[in-house]
Formats: structure tokens, sequence, C-alpha cells
């Protein structure tokens, strides 16, 4: 009696077979995604919030894991059609709202890439290629900030939030060994007699005020430091603040930001560093959104000062045109990142595996297993070139700066402030007695419901202490063109002026 060995229980994707399936379904999906494309009207679906739910609700009737499973097409091509069409097509011009910059098609081809192989980068063994690739690209990152590359280091992340909670972890954490001889991450905040404090600008990111809740520093102990007119901060308040600070608080941190997302504000970094050094507190450099003007010599002396930073945020999937997620956290001094286990690498006190060259980054992040974001930015700027990515971004800008002069030449409309990076503000100026700020945001959700654009909205502080809704477009797409953009604008005033004749005809 003879017996057949099993089949295979899936189909690895690494395999010569499986590779040949990996390819029959890209193909699958990229035609679905060419239909889609084909048929949209404009940068999201119409219908809102209820027509999302809509087509979830018919496209995930099915079990998560049912008893049997289906064919690999049959099920992804079930799954990819609908989450194409309720996608935000942000190649749209009207596709204004957020930082997704539509990525480069090599990044695309790498993200394919690093999903086949699988690498991971705690450990040699699990991604010895990669591991060094992330090296390399953390270090250009590096010298790009201006940071001394032999001494500088950092890690790639999952995003802004995630850099500013490990800067905030290694402020604390290397002010407090530095002034009290003592270690935050082995004792505990309560054993150290004393409140650590930060000190930070009113339009910090609020990842900054979650990653002190997060620490244990608590939010009562986020001092926010004046600003001037233009919302800088101003560098002789946080001297002052610092100078004046009890024996029972110890500064930590002091917060700066390098490009806000709503105004584009850059504080004075130079003279904050000073500030920073004179009194011994760690500074940071929130540079998210702001560190593309790194790549455009005309908008590169906005960041003036930036390597003067301990810590710098910077993604790469907002300036960068990287699919997410492309985020960095560099550090001046590499050995700062001892709030992770960072271990020495000389044979004096390590293993021999790592002796022998076996080192993995699991001691550099949060994560241990993680994804390989290096190789897909990596292609993408060799592929792309300092001149051609200098160009994508003075083009944005300039797009930004073309909506500013269409937005104060239109006398219905009132412009936030000139834009010193691709954000621009804006509003509508209803008549007829209606609140200007319950009928913008009428007006942004009226126009994403019936998929016309999409846009953000913000609110923006005044000085009398109040604050007032304004819209914002967000430029990050070098493809989109002035027309284009005006068409856009010509649409939001035609919609806004049926609106405002609708609510004075009520």
């Amino acid at each position: 009696m003879s017996t057949s060995a099993p089949g295979p229980l899936y189909q690895p994707a690494g395999t010569p077979a499986g590779l040949e399936s990996v390819r029959r379904l890209v193909d699958t999906a990229l035609d679905i995604l060419r239909e889609v494309s084909a048929a949209r009207t404009g940068p999201v679906a119409p219908g809102g919030p209820g027509g999302a739910r809509a087509a979830a609700a018919e496209a995930l009737a099915a079990p998560l894991l049912p008893e049997r499973g289906g064919d690999p097409g049959e099920v992804l091509a079930g799954l990819v059609r609908p989450y194409a069409q309720w996608s935000v097509d942000i190649t749209h011009p009207a596709a204004l709202a957020r930082m997704q910059p539509p990525p480069t098609d090599v990044a695309a081809a790498a993200e394919l890439v690093g999903a086949v192989l699988n690498q991971s980068l705690h450990a040699w063994e699990s991604g010895p290629f990669a591991l060094e690739l992330d090296r390399w690209v953390i270090g250009q990152l590096a010298e790009l900030v201006g940071y001394d590359g032999a001494e500088a280091g950092g890690t790639l992340t999952s995003g802004g939030s995630v850099s500013n909670l490990m800067a905030m972890t290694m402020a604390r954490d290397t002010t407090i060994a530095e002034k009290l001889g003592r270690y935050a991450f082995q004792e505990g905040l309560l054993r150290l007699g004393v409140q650590p404090v930060v000190l930070c600008p009113r339009g910090v990111h609020f990842s900054v005020e979650r990653a002190v809740r997060l620490l244990g520093i608590g939010e009562d102990n986020i001092i926010t430091v004046p600003v001037d007119k233009q919302g800088r901060m101003i560098p002789e308040e946080a001297d002052r603040i610092l100078t004046g600070l009890p024996e029972d608080r110890i500064a930590v941190a002091l917060v700066a930001v390098a490009g806000s997302t709503d105004l584009g504000i850059v504080d004075p970094l130079p003279e904050l560093a000073a500030v920073a050094r004179r009194h011994g507190v760690w500074l940071h450099a929130d540079a998210a959104y702001g560190a593309g003007a790194l790549f455009s010599p005309r908008l590169r002396p906005m960041l003036d000062g930036l390597a003067q930073a301990d810590s710098v945020t910077l993604d790469l999937h907002k300036f960068g045109w990287t699919p997410a997620s492309s985020a960095a956290l560099l550090v001046r001094r590499a050995e700062t990142m001892s709030s992770f286990g960072l271990q020495p690498t000389t044979c004096l006190s390590a293993d021999d595996d790592t002796c022998a060259g076996y080192i993995g980054a699991q001691n550099t992040s949060l994560q241990t297993t993680r994804r390989v974001d290096a190789l897909k930015i990596a292609v993408s700027m060799r592929a792309l070139g300092r001149e051609t990515v200098a160009a994508m971004v003075d083009t944005c800008h300039d797009l930004a700066r073309h909506a500013a002069a269409r937005i104060a030449a239109e006398p219905r409309l009132e412009l936030g402030t000139e834009p010193p990076l691709t954000a621009v503000l804006f509003r509508y100026l209803p008549g007829h007695g209606l609140d200007a700020d319950d009928f913008n945001g009428r007006l942004r959700r009226r126009v994403m419901e019936e998929g016309r654009a999409l846009l953000a909205r913000t609110h923006i502080a005044q000085e009398d202490g109040g604050s007032r809704v304004f819209l914002k477009l967000m430029l990050l797409n070098p493809e989109t063109t002035t027309g284009q953009l005006d068409l856009v604008l010509d649409d939001l005033l035609a919609l806004a002026a049926a609106m405002e004749a609708a609510a004075a005809d009520a």
C-alpha cells in the first residue's frame, strides 16, 4: 500500500514556484488598480463615511479566518477592488488634505521585494545585507542633516510620533545621567527626587505631549515657552525659564519646531542650541515635515543650525516621495541611544558573535522585529538624484505660493499667511451673518462627501486668545499644475457660494 506525500499547506513567496505565483497575483492586482484608476471621477469615491462603511460591510461579510481557504487570486481581487475604490487617490490634483505624496514607482517595487524576502533587522542572521543597507542609509541621512558621520547615529522608524517618543526618552535618560549621575531607565523617576520638565513652544506637534505622558513625566510638566509674532520660540524666554527653575525640577529637553505642519514655523535653531548647551539640556528638533527643505538649495537656509540639535526627526514619507513608513530619528552622538540597550561593539565588552561582526540592530529601536524601510528609501533617492529631488521640492513650494497668491486675490477668501513651505491656510468668508468657523467646517465636509476634493482643517490661535478654523491645502505632488490647482479653488468657491445662498434662503 502506497501513500502519497501531502501537498504544501501554502505557497512560500520566495521559492521559484512562489515567485511565479507572486507575479500572477501582482498582475491581477495591477489590472484592478488600472481599472479603478480609469473609472475615478475625483480624489475619493463620493458618499462620505457612510459610503465607505457600506462598502466595507459588503466586502468584509465573510469571516477573517473561514473554515476553508479560497483561491488566492479570487481572495486578493475580492479585497483589492473595494480597497482601491475607496482609497484616496493621492495622485489626483484635488487630494490636498494630508502629507501623503505619491511614491515613486521604484520605491513601490522595492516594497514588493521587501515583502517577498521578509528580512528583519534585529539580528545578523535575520538580514545580513539589510543591516548594512540600513546603517548606510542612516549615515547618509545624518550627513544630509549636517552631523559628523563618524559620531552620529540613529534609526529608521514608523513615523514622526515614534521618533519624537524615542527622542524624549533619550533626552530624559541622557540629561539625568549627565546632571545627576543616575539612570532613570534603571531607578525610575520616583526615586530620583527631582521632577523632569520639558520646554517647548505653543505650536509643537501633539506627539511630543503624548511622549511626555507615556514616559511618566506628565503633561503638567511641559513648560510652554513664549513665541514671537511669527510664532517662533523666543530664545531669551527659554533661557529665562531655565535659569529660574527651582532645584527640585530638572529640565531634560528643549523641543524646537523645524517646519510646523500648519504655518511652516522654524524656531531659531542656533540661538536655541546655545541656550540648551548653556543649561545642559537636550535639544530636539522636530523636522518631520520641514526636513524636506534640506533637499532644496533655495529652502535649505531655513534650517540653518539643525546640525546643532542633539536629535532630529525627519519623515521621507512626507517630502521624500517614498511609501510609509519611511521616517528616521537621527542623533548627534550615537552613544546616546543607550536608552534602547545599545551595546559597545568592541571585544572588550561584547560576546564572541559581536566580536566576529554578527551585530544586529535590536538595541537601537523600540521595535525588535521590524521591516527594512531602507531599501525603498535607497532605490528612490538613487533613482531620482539630488537635482531632481530639489526640483520636486521647489515645484511644490511654487505651487503653494501660486495658491497663496490666488487666494489673496479672491475677495471671499482669507489667506492665513504666506507659505514658507508647502502648506497653505485659508478660509471662506461667508456673508449673511453666517459663522465663518462653522461654515468652513461644513464646506470641507461637503466637498469630501461629494468626492470633489480632500482638504484638511486646523485651528489657528489668535492674539485675543481665541482660535479660528482654517482650511489647509497640502502641496506634495510635483506633478500637479497651476491650472489644476486653479480649478480646485474655482470649484470650492462655486460650492461655497451655493451653500451660502442656500443658507440665506432657508
